[in-house]
């Protein structure tokens, strides 16, 4: 099923423009529909909104054994697309003076307090020396604590087989630990890197997580309800679906690369999600929130309307630009791998990917977003005052997936009026 160009009469923008086009919108139904029709993806729901119109897909189905179709409403498993709503509630409590952006964070994160630091890569975890400095907020925000997802084959290095057994490395599956624990194991392993020099992905994130609930003396799930969430009105976004939703939530599945065959990776009566998590996933490992494309499209529209939404303001206008500002320096993006390719024409903001140069899918820098493990993708372009946001229920496995979501935000860009 296909919704069309409908009016909406809060969709936030920097500037007047110019709306969708009706006949491009069908390019960006046919980029999407092809790999549903082949089987490749169970179903997805994508959004494109601008200037007053949203243009809505819903195509396959939820669930392929019971054949539900996909619905506006659908329920998906975001994982990394937590980050830029962690990096949100993190900045709000900056400016609230609860936190200081580049203050150190021992006094809520004693565990990392005192970091020693691996004198090499390859060497012995007892090979360190002691950190120039603490590890601050903006360390976290940015993916420099020091510490993350070493981009080498498993096994590589002690320090990855040391995160792997202490159940902190970044991966799909949950984190099993509870906050507490976690950081205890965290904090028993030397940093990689020394704080601030060089970006390594996503466990900052996790550390945000626990960081939040402990300053505001709130479980994360309840500060982003009470703080983010209602305020917003995003009443189905949630580390958990209780039992009257889950019906709205989709099957995750993984596709097996050579056959194509898929399997159910998480089902929404039984699987993670039924229950509150034993670590909530401010970075969204092992699924992190679960959201509906309207609920998130809520989200995009804040950060478009400089932190405002409506009459209630959520963060200021310099907040808002920071974040959407890449943070790395270029000596710091050459000494910090990642997919390749990926600096060339891309920062890093706070929690999410920011354009530094046209990328052949936007003409002009500034566009920010992220995407999620389990097939989910954003972003917004505050130049254009668009929003795009595609979630589908199958985890990533390859390029495939890169390009499916590349085609997607092309085809966003081309329908604008």
């Amino acid at each position: 099923m296909t919704l069309t160009e409908r009016p909406d009469q809060d969709v936030p923008s920097r500037k007047p423009q110019g709306g969708l086009s009706p006949e491009r919108l069908a390019d960006v139904t046919a980029a999407l529909r092809g790999p549903v029709d082949q089987g490749k993806l169970p179903g997805l729901v994508a959004l494109v909104a601008r200037d007053g119109h949203v243009h809505v897909d819903t195509l396959g189905v939820q669930d392929l054994q019971s054949g539900v179709p996909m619905r506006r409403d659908t329920l998906f498993r975001t994982a990394s697309m937590a980050k830029p709503i962690t990096a949100v509630a993190t900045l709000m409590l900056v400016e609230d003076g609860v936190l200081q952006l580049d203050g150190p964070v021992d006094r809520w994160l004693p565990e990392l307090a005192n970091r020693r630091v691996l004198r090499a890569l390859d060497g012995p975890l007892d090979d360190t020396v002691p950190a120039r400095r603490s590890i601050t907020v903006r360390d976290l925000l940015t993916l420099r604590l020091g510490i993350g997802a070493v981009m080498a084959p498993p096994d590589t290095y002690p320090i990855q087989r040391a995160m792997q057994e202490a159940g902190v490395a970044p991966g799909f599956e949950p984190i099993p630990h509870p906050p507490d624990e976690f950081m205890r194991r965290l904090g028993a392993l030397p940093l990689i890197h020394p704080p601030g020099e060089r970006w390594m992905y996503h466990t900052g994130f996790e550390v945000l997580g626990v960081l939040l609930a402990r300053a505001s003396g709130m479980s994360l799930e309840a500060l982003l309800s009470e703080r983010l969430f209602k305020p917003l009105g995003m009443h189905d976004t949630a580390f958990s679906v209780p039992e009257a939703k889950l019906d709205r939530l989709s099957t995750a599945y993984q596709r097996d690369a050579d056959t194509g065959a898929m399997t159910v990776v998480d089902a929404p009566s039984t699987g993670r999600f039924s229950r509150p998590p034993t670590f909530p996933a401010g970075g969204g490992q092992g699924g992190g929130l679960v959201t509906t494309a309207d609920d998130f499209l809520t989200f995009c529209r804040m950060l478009l309307n400089a932190g405002r939404h409506g009459a209630t303001r959520i963060l200021s206008p310099g907040s808002i630009q920071e974040l959407l500002t890449d943070q790395i320096p270029p000596e710091q993006k050459d000494a910090s791998p990642f997919f390749p390719g990926f600096w060339d024409t891309s920062g890093w903001g706070f929690g999410g990917a920011v354009t530094t140069r046209p990328d052949g899918i936007s003409p002009t820098a500034g566009r920010f977003g992220w995407a999620g493990g389990f097939g989910t993708t954003f972003f917004i372009d505050p130049q254009q005052g668009l929003a795009a946001i595609l979630l589908t229920q199958q985890l990533m496995g390859g390029p495939d997936d890169e390009a499916f979501a590349v085609a997607f935000s092309k085809a966003a860009y081309a329908a604008l009026g």
